[in-house]
């Protein structure tokens, strides 16, 4: 039985993991602090509250870094790092999907739609809350209460799911149950 009447769920960190091997090592062979300049706020906000594109976002990161030829190419490899999902995680969460609504809830850009149909993942959530196409991004109050809303659960019966605390903390703010992803034994430990 499970105690929640939706779970919330993060993507990036929890269902679709990115190959920080690879970025580090893009990061290494051009000497280019690629991940913290793609990560600073003035950057990452914009494309996140779906005002710019991720193509513009990723411009951002190649004007910040100097814009060169050789810069550009580091960016390109950068945004072309691979992903993947998390199989018992999406194991699990289907598993759970049968018994109460499973909402994906992410701070993403506008090609969001176009990486869960990679991931085989266009029709697994029960529904999808994009910052870019919602307008507020997690920690903001707003997205959770629009998750809960979508959910039809109020929010103190959510469970909240992310590998952020800060995001965790906000959840847990509102009123619902927040759990820190660190591992598959944390989820599967709450969810059974």
């Amino acid at each position: 039985m499970i105690p929640f009447d939706a779970v919330l769920s993060d993507l990036d960190g929890v269902l679709r993991h990115f190959d920080h091997a690879a970025q580090a090592d893009i990061e290494a062979r051009y000497g280019l602090p690629l991940m913290k300049t793609a990560l600073d706020p003035e950057l990452i906000l914009p494309p996140t509250l779906g005002h710019v594109s991720e193509a513009q976002w990723l411009e951002s990161i190649a004007v910040a870094l100097g814009g060169d030829e050789r810069v550009r190419r580091a960016v390109a490899e950068f945004a072309q790092v691979r992903f993947w999902v998390d199989e018992e995680v999406r194991a699990l969460l289907a598993r759970v999907q049968q018994h109460v609504p499973v909402i994906i809830v992410t701070n993403a850009m506008d090609t969001l739609e176009q990486h869960l149909d990679l991931l085989g993942l266009t029709h697994f959530a029960d529904d999808v809350v994009s910052s870019a196409r919602v307008g507020v991004a997690k920690p903001d109050r707003r997205i959770y209460e629009i998750a809960a809303e979508r959910a039809g659960a109020a929010p103190e019966r959510c469970l909240f799911v992310d590998d952020r605390l800060r995001n965790v903390e906000a959840a847990r703010e509102l009123g619902m149950t927040g759990l820190h992803y660190r591992t598959y034994q944390d989820l599967a430990a709450v969810l059974g």
